[in-house]
């Protein structure tokens, strides 16, 4: 191969993009930036370039891709059925096969969990927002599943959803690639995301935190309400508590995986943020904002035990930066208006 298979997160960061995807190169970023991630490495674009090549030679798959209407969707359901049953079939390249096992060794030397998490070259950049339309496995045992949970990224790219998006932005094929992370669990005490500024006012003099009990992909999934909190940004005072009812988590499954479990009952009404952790996390995300010198959406974790802050995910904003003329930061007279009322789920 003329590239290497593999890059760890230490040697990586936004530049390295088309080789690594959105996701991996925002995680190098953080790591370069003094940020707290779970360690890990990306399989680069180059492996996916390998993989996809060789099923083309076999049997076209770009061509049927850039040929599909995207508002003949039994067609385009046809077709991307039909491709990434063919992804998940095909072996992988020797050389690719064995990289990702070794490397999956060299992070999870005594079996810790990982999580496999596709990263496309063309999401999470400032133009395009496409963030959600791949998969990601949480909590995933063993190299033989890390390499399936590969392949099924991979195929991720394929789906209706993802062909859709890219038919309707005329993004050429040959030009979309997948790079996919593969890093330790955080078996977390609480998740969320974060916005640095107001998602529904545009004020940047604010942060928005949005946290529940448990693995975070019950927050961005949508699957349970999250507590949120408005903190100002210089200051540090909280103008907006707001604990929700959190009847579900999502921990661990036997076996792999995670599962939903009923939330204690003494935790369901509590907050799952302490005001010193609101004060950190406020605190990362500002360091996090300064660093990428634009407003990031932020996807964070608490460590059970540890509680250690660590950061899964750090895009940019792209809601209220999408406009064209971005508004002013200004006070609000009901502190209410900072919080969301729609949350969108994301990978």
């Amino acid at each position: 191969m003329s590239e290497p298979v593999i890059a760890w997160f230490d040697a990586i960061g936004l530049s390295d993009r088309p080789a690594v995807g959105g996701k991996g190169g925002s995680l190098g970023e953080l790591t370069k930036a003094g940020i707290a991630v779970p360690p890990g490495f990306v399989v680069r674009t180059e492996a996916f370039e390998q993989f996809i090549v060789a099923l083309d030679a076999e049997q076209p798959l770009r061509a049927l891709i850039e040929a599909l209407d995207e508002n003949d969707l039994p067609k385009v359901q046809a077709v991307t059925a039909a491709i990434r049953e063919r992804i998940e079939l095909a072996p992988l390249p020797a050389a690719v096969d064995a990289a990702i096992r070794t490397a999956w060794r060299q992070l999870a030397d005594t079996g810790q969990p990982v999580a496999v998490r596709s990263s496309a070259t063309t999401e999470d950049a400032e133009d395009a927002s496409f963030a959600g339309l791949q998969d990601t496995y949480l909590w995933v045992l063993g190299e033989d599943d890390v390499v399936a949970r590969t392949r099924s990224c991979w195929a991720s790219l394929y789906s209706t959803e993802s062909v859709c998006y890219r038919r309707k932005h005329r993004l050429p094929e040959a030009g979309v690639a997948m790079g996919v992370v593969i890093q330790r669990m955080v078996d977390a005490r609480c998740a969320g995301v974060m916005f640095t500024r107001s998602p529904t006012t545009g004020d940047r003099s604010v942060i928005t935190i949005e946290g529940a009990w448990g693995l975070g992909s019950a927050v961005v999934s949508g699957e349970v309400t999250p507590d949120r909190w408005v903190v100002a940004k210089l200051t540090g005072e909280i103008p907006v508590r707001d604990i929700s009812d959190k009847h579900i988590r999502q921990v661990p499954a036997p076996g792999g995986g995670i599962r939903d479990e009923d939330t204690p009952a003494d935790l369901r009404h509590a907050p799952c943020l302490s005001d010193p952790e609101l004060q950190a996390l406020k605190d990362v995300a500002r360091k996090a904002e300064r660093h990428y010198g634009r407003p990031q959406d932020i996807e964070w974790a608490i460590e059970t035990g540890s509680g250690a802050i660590l950061l899964l995910q750090s895009r940019p904003e792209t809601v209220w930066s999408s406009k064209e003329t971005a508004p002013a930061a200004t006070a609000q007279a009901n502190p209410l208006n900072h919080l969301m009322t729609v949350f969108g789920g994301r990978k």
